[in-house]
């Protein structure tokens, strides 16, 4: 018949078409390698910066406003530990043997005003229209770098779970980061506004010194986190609204702190812009952070496919249909400290330390101190 193939002839195309499949696959697979490598390459490019951020190290960092002054006292300045010591507040040593270095107790009073701490930030931050929020502790690896943090680089924050894809959380911001993952949010619920309450954990890699002894740098700490959802061309002004109640919190616990614009060098991968907030420590003799604001604008949000359709849709008919639904666009998020128990614990002991030894209780934390205004020397 004319136009048939030899057996021969047909026997080898086959076998160069059953190649060509399997070459079409192994090129499949290298391409999905591939482009696994090239997104884990892009998550590790910082965000971009806004045009006002001071260029260069922390030392570039400038003073953007300073509240209160520092206290007067006519006796020896005690620190924390001293304090804590005498009041029979910490024992780090116990801590040590069970848990290692830069662990603590808590005991008495502190864990009163550690409490008293987290549930007056949040029923202060919830009056601004938050909602409450407990977190996941561990989670997966892929939503830490989504984040923009780097569990598995050297010198990590990061506490990797040995044989997991699981770490255990930084700060809230990360949990937080991942609940609406994957998602597309309704324009009528913008902003999301949440306020966090978590246990952090941190390795604190590199850090030692006179400077980070006792409460000032551990591994394990509570802390309250503010965290925002909202449209893009809103996230300059939710910034300020979250450096403003930060500023309120601290001013209302009688802190004397200077709000810092952080310069390009010290913002982390994720921040277009950060704030920081360093309160002056007495015992310290310096000023310490306490907490930071940052608006990340889209960098987490297109790492964890977190997007909006605007309401106002380009409609070119009469009709509507799905085809002139504006389309998705990325939220933009931003995160801020609330409260970061240990330090503010060090900065009220300090500030409010008496001669007698012992320690005021702010007025505002007092309702919620079971009825104790002052933490006095136990009596034998």
């Amino acid at each position: 018949m004319k136009g048939k193939l030899e057996p021969s002839e047909r026997q080898r195309l086959i076998e160069e078409g059953k190649n060509l499949k399997e070459g079409l696959t192994a090129l499949e697979e290298d391409l999905v390698k591939l482009h696994d490598k090239l997104q884990q390459e892009a998550q590790c490019i910082p965000n971009m910066t806004h045009p006002d951020v001071p260029i260069g190290g922390e030392d570039c960092s400038t003073i953007r406003k300073m509240v209160g002054s520092s206290p007067k006292f006519s006796f020896p300045v005690k620190d924390h530990l001293q304090l804590g010591n005498e009041l029979d507040l910490f024992d780090f040593d116990a801590a040590a043997e069970v848990s290692g270095s830069k662990f603590y107790y808590l005991k008495n009073e502190a864990v009163l005003l550690e409490m008293a701490l987290v549930n007056w930030t949040l029923s202060e931050v919830m009056k601004r229209g938050f909602t409450p929020l407990t977190t996941p502790e561990i989670v997966r690896s892929s939503i830490v770098e989504k984040c923009g943090f780097q569990p598995r680089a050297n010198n990590t924050q990061i506490y990797s779970i040995d044989d997991s894809d699981q770490c255990l959380i930084g700060t809230a911001e990360i949990p937080v980061g991942g609940l609406h993952m994957d998602s597309i949010l309704a324009d009528t619920l913008l902003p999301l506004k949440y306020v966090a309450f978590s246990h952090c954990f941190r390795t604190e890699a590199g850090s030692a010194g006179a400077a980070t002894r006792g409460l000032y740098r551990v591994h394990q700490f509570s802390k309250v986190e503010m965290f925002i959802f909202c449209r893009p061309e809103e996230s300059e002004s939710y910034h300020e609204e979250l450096i403003q109640i930060e500023e309120d919190i601290f001013s209302s616990l009688g802190l004397h702190f200077k709000t810092l614009d952080m310069a390009s060098e010290d913002l982390g991968a994720p921040a277009y812009r950060k704030f920081d907030i360093e309160a002056w420590m007495p015992g310290l003799e310096r000023f310490g952070e306490i907490s930071s604001a940052s608006n990340c604008t889209d960098y987490q949000s297109r790492r964890l496919g977190i997007r909006y359709r605007p309401s106002e849709a380009a409609v070119t008919s009469g009709k509507k249909s799905k085809s002139n639904l504006a389309p998705p666009q990325f939220v933009h998020t931003l995160n801020a400290t609330a409260c970061a128990v240990p330090r503010m614990i060090i900065c009220l002991l300090e500030n409010y330390q008496q001669e007698d030894g012992s320690v005021l209780i702010p007025q505002p934390l007092r309702p919620f101190m079971g009825g104790i205004n002052v933490i006095a020397t136990k009596s034998l």
